[in-house]
């Protein structure tokens, strides 16, 4: 007996608790101070609804290439099936320009758009045609522009980085609070939108990114920062709780008297009440929304399996 009490307490004494956030915190992957956007080929002026591919010969036996490049595809009620243009024809020449690549019809459509028809000299079969194509001017598309520059998760807003002059000193980069999120901690330590945030820690940074890139980098989660604040007129200096996800208890280990063990992702957990290794006088377990009982590891029940149903055809 005195044995067991020893052994009991000996577990009691190594009880330990472990704490984890209780909200999950997203992966932001950090952007580059100038992204490169391709909105498609920017440099074609003029549409002539045309899909086009070299022109091969359709002998297996003796593969070569043929004047001309075949018309794969004419867009539906566009410039060239307007003026009678099929898939399969040969495209010889557009305005006594000969086009025997792909290529060729690019550089005419990279050309500035005229309001004047494109002569298309093309073959159908054996028969050579001639077709006025009024090719369609293309608007150019600059592709998306930036807004700002987001700190979704320490302190949930939108910053844009302007050049900002204060009485006294030399012009130096800041950023602008564009936008506030829901939950952001901004507003609870004054910071306003239309505001600049010049400093962090007493650190100056170059850009709205470098700002954010150190929120996320090098500051915990629930922690204080303090920035420098510029309204337009004044300097001031702020202090900000950063987000905070919160506390929970992840783990709890009493020796063999109770082990309880859980986790965010995948959301499960785990109880053991007196495990004596072969067995727990008591053990559940939870995964999202399926539960299991054991007692004595001789009775078990479980609760919110999905069932299977077949349905006959």
């Amino acid at each position: 007996m005195l044995r067991s009490l020893t052994i009991m307490f000996a577990g009691l004494a190594s009880a330990c608790a472990v704490y984890e956030p209780a909200r999950l915190a997203p992966a932001i992957n950090l952007s580059p101070e100038q992204l490169s956007v391709r909105p498609g080929d920017a440099q074609l002026l003029v549409d002539f609804g045309l899909e086009v591919a070299i022109n091969e010969s359709d002998s297996l036996a003796q593969v070569e290439l043929l004047p001309g490049v075949r018309v794969v595809d004419a867009a539906a009620n566009g410039p060239a099936d307007s003026a009678g243009i099929q898939a399969g024809d040969i495209i010889l020449a557009i305005d006594e320009m000969e086009t025997n690549s792909p290529d060729a019809v690019l550089a005419i459509q990279r050309m500035p758009h005229r309001s004047e028809p494109y002569t298309f000299t093309l073959r159908r079969n054996t028969v050579v045609l001639s077709a006025d194509v009024n090719g369609r001017e293309i608007v150019a598309v600059a592709g998306p522009g930036e807004l700002y520059r987001v700190d979704p998760i320490a302190t949930r807003a939108g910053y844009v980085t302007e050049m900002i002059d204060v009485a006294g000193e030399p012009s130096r980069a800041g950023a602008r609070v564009v936008k506030l999120f829901p939950g952001s901690p901004l507003p609870a330590a004054g910071v306003s939108e239309g505001e600049w945030i010049l400093a962090l820690d007493g650190d100056g940074f170059g850009s709205a990114q470098e700002l954010i890139n150190r929120l996320i980098r090098d500051h915990e989660l629930g922690g204080k920062i303090v920035v420098d604040v510029f309204d337009g007129q004044s300097l001031r200096r702020a202090e900000v709780e950063l987000w905070d996800p919160g506390r929970r208890i992840s783990r709890i280990s009493l020796g063999p008297v109770l082990q309880y063990r859980s986790s965010l992702n995948p959301e499960t957990a785990s109880l053991d009440i007196l495990d004596f290794w072969l067995f727990s006088v008591y053990s559940y377990s939870r995964n999202d929304g399926e539960r299991s009982h054991s007692i004595l590891g001789l009775l078990n029940f479980s609760s919110g399996y999905g069932e299977l149903t077949e349905e006959a055809q």
